[in-house]
């Protein structure tokens, strides 16, 4: 097999708070395609950094009452924890705010003028006189020209959902300053994308085969194709100071937008990454059998299929364009996007401090990964479900099983391997299972892995070691079982590896051997190999920790252990001394949306004391799934047909049991008994109580 030298990179991200569960899935699908490379024996490079620069965090820093560069390196300073803690191994990580992005950034800009490929025109825009700079449609809100809604942002109305330039809004301010915006014209510095050279370059290189998914290609050349207003435009690249970024050079008082220098993170990242090892950065790049290949997420597919290669080409040598760029798509969690406060969100660092395995994690996403750009969904029983089954049930079940009895019995050595049409089948799935992992169809590849353990715990089943072990006459037949099923365990080892380093790494000191590598699926361990005594690789999923991952933060109504959305509330202090509740006004109890329900069916939970699962007709608004606290005072079957009120606006909570979509009301006092709320006769499904 030739060997390859490729270069690898995640999208960078914005260095203005912590990593969220997004940028961990795009870290482990990149990190999992490394490790295989490496395992194949090939050259690779995997940088990445943080991406620094921007007004956004300029704003920030200066409200933090810290410098743009004390307020990045803070958030640096926590990346760490969060790539040691998932097993996720950049060779380099950096910083867009550094020497090196600078120099490379304004030796691209300088090599695009050069070619004619930039150039100035006045733009006018609205400008804050407090705070002294020129606002970004973010930081300017006014009244929507088309509805006349107030607080609206300086691109599109939440209300009627017009799109519209800043300019068109009426008593528009600052939300900075809450001053008065004025127009003022500049100067701003552009990148022909448009120009024709960039047009039929992107053309062809759009059209590479197996450069894009084809989704992405696609995409890709209607916004390259595009006509009349969605014609292809050229990019505004500069901004006016004060800004944080890199100076553009000989214009004093410009510098380049964020995402000029973002993407050229990549390179800077890779050239201080060189620096450490003695790598020369520009033959790297020109080497004509250097691979350079992006992952990223579906929302920067623009960025990093028009500019970015064209960037690259018309910059010239030593810079080359990307050979591949890989795009999946977003995380949610049981089919909803991420919410903190609705408890469909997942820290990452929870999920470490909860005590969770950050490899459970890594092979639930793998397993639901492919090469096409789709969500990956996050469903707490099915994520237990399959790491309990797969992992433990199947895969470290094999060496549970048999490696005691070749320490216990034969010294710990293993006996010659009789091949069979299991273990012949086994080793051959190698080249099958190296394909799909290539392709980054990692959820095929794991499915394929698990198909042959299956068939591996049925040959165990098939031979019963542990009865072998009792009858006397049999050490030869529970040695050599014992001897292919640790075989075979190394092999699926070898295949999972990859995805479970942590645990390969394990398995390797039981085993008693060097770090495995691919073609070591092509041997088998030696007779009288010596391995080492068994000893625990991996604990199931417990049910609290999935509950704990996904509490709901402090600040959100305090509920009781087993009943997310109580139908009444707990006997508490709070609940019962009335001086203690503090008054409200009518705007306040205008926010609560009260509407009438009513129960089309109510039945028990499995596991739960308190629950009731209810299903509620609330007319227009359509049908939700309550959990409700108030089985001790009512037969399910009861319910069905009564009607209720429910709160329609209350956050979604995710609960063990499934999602929790209101709050149906009852009373409660001093004296026992629960008491569900009934609206006069009268009162039909989705009517308001006001």
């Amino acid at each position: 097999m030739t060997s390859r030298r490729i270069f690898v990179t995640t999208a960078l991200p914005y260095a203005n708070g912590a990593f969220h569960i997004g940028h961990i899935m795009e870290y482990i699908q990149a990190d999992i395609w490394v490790r295989f490379q490496r395992m194949q024996g090939h050259e690779v490079h995997f940088v990445g950094a943080d991406d620094a620069h921007g007004a956004p965090i300029m704003i920030a820093a200066e409200k933090a009452g810290k410098t743009p560069q004390q307020f990045v390196s803070e958030i640096a300073a926590g990346r760490k924890r969060y790539l040691d803690g998932f097993h996720i191994e950049f060779d380099n990580w950096h910083s867009t705010d550094s020497p090196e992005n600078t120099e490379l950034s304004q030796d691209i800009y300088k090599r695009l003028k050069a070619a004619g490929l930039t150039y100035a025109k006045p733009v006018e825009q609205f400008y804050d006189p407090v705070k002294g700079m020129f606002l970004a449609d973010r930081y300017i809100k006014g009244e929507c020209p088309k509805c006349g809604a107030k607080d609206q942002y300086g691109d599109a109305c939440e209300v009627c959902s017009s799109v519209y330039a800043p300019t068109e809004l009426k008593n528009p301010y600052s939300t900075l300053s809450g001053a008065t915006p004025e127009l003022r014209t500049s100067d701003h510095y552009f990148f022909k994308l448009s120009d024709a050279r960039c047009v039929t370059f992107l053309k062809e290189w759009l059209d590479a085969p197996g450069r894009l998914q084809p989704q992405v290609a696609n995409k890709a050349r209607e916004w390259l194709e595009g006509k009349g207003d969605q014609a292809l435009g050229d990019w505004d690249i500069s901004r006016d100071a004060p800004y944080f970024g890199i100076p553009i050079p000989d214009v004093p008082g410009k510098y380049f937008y964020v995402w000029l220098d973002a993407p050229i993170g990549y390179l800077a990242s890779f050239k201080n990454y060189c620096a450490k090892k003695g790598i020369d950065f520009e033959k790297f790049l020109t080497d004509p059998d250097t691979e350079q290949i992006h992952f990223i997420g579906k929302d920067i597919i623009y960025f990093h299929t028009l500019f970015w290669p064209a960037m690259l080409r018309f910059a010239d040598k030593p810079y080359k364009v990307p050979d591949h760029v890989y795009v999946h798509g977003f995380i949610t969690v049981s089919g909803e996007k991420m919410s903190k406060s609705r408890g469909t969100g997942i820290s990452p660092l929870r999920y470490l401090d909860v005590g969770m395995n950050p490899e459970w994690l890594r092979y639930y996403i793998a397993a639901k990964l492919n090469a096409n750009v789709e969500d990956v969904d996050f469903n707490p029983d099915d994520f237990m479900a399959r790491v309990n089954s797969d992992l433990i049930g199947k895969y470290v079940n094999i060496a549970s099983r048999c490696a005691g009895f070749i320490g216990k019995r034969f010294d710990g050595r293993l006996s010659s391997v009789v091949k069979n049409p299991l273990l012949s089948d086994i080793q051959a799935a190698a080249t099958e299972i190296a394909k799909l992992y290539e392709a980054r169809e990692y959820g095929k590849a794991l499915r394929e892995i698990m198909f042959h353990t299956d068939n591996a715990n049925g040959f165990i089943a098939q031979v019963k070691p542990w009865e072998l072990a009792k009858q006397t006459g049999q050490d030869a037949a529970l040695h050599q079982c014992c001897t292919d099923a640790i075989n075979i365990f190394r092999l699926l080892t070898i295949y999972l590896k990859p995805v479970l380093p942590k645990l390969a790494s394990q398995v390797e000191a039981l085993l008693n051997v060097k770090p495995l590598v691919w073609s070591d699926a092509q041997t088998w361990l030696p007779e009288q190999h010596a391995i080492n005594e068994y000893k625990y690789l991996m604990s199931r999923v417990d049910e609290k920790q999935l509950d704990a991952l996904f509490e709901l933060p402090k600040e959100t109504p305090t509920v009781t252990a087993s009943t997310p959305h109580p139908t009444s509330p707990a006997k508490t202090e709070e609940a019962t001394n009335v001086a203690a509740t503090p008054t409200i006004n009518i705007d306040d109890f205008a926010k609560v949306d009260l509407r009438i329900a009513k129960i089309t069916n109510a039945e028990h939970v499995e596991g739960a004391d308190k629950l009731l699962k209810l299903t509620l007709d609330v007319g227009t608004l359509g049908t939700r799934q309550v959990f409700a606290g108030i089985k001790s005072a009512y037969d399910p079957a009861t319910l069905i047909g009564k009607v209720t009120v429910v709160v329609a606006n209350l956050a979604p909570r995710k609960m063990k049991f499934g999602l929790s979509e209101g709050m149906v009301l009852a009373a409660s006092g001093e004296t026992p008994g629960i008491f569900l709320l009934s609206p006069d006769s009268g009162a039909q499904p989705g009517m308001k109580v006001k």
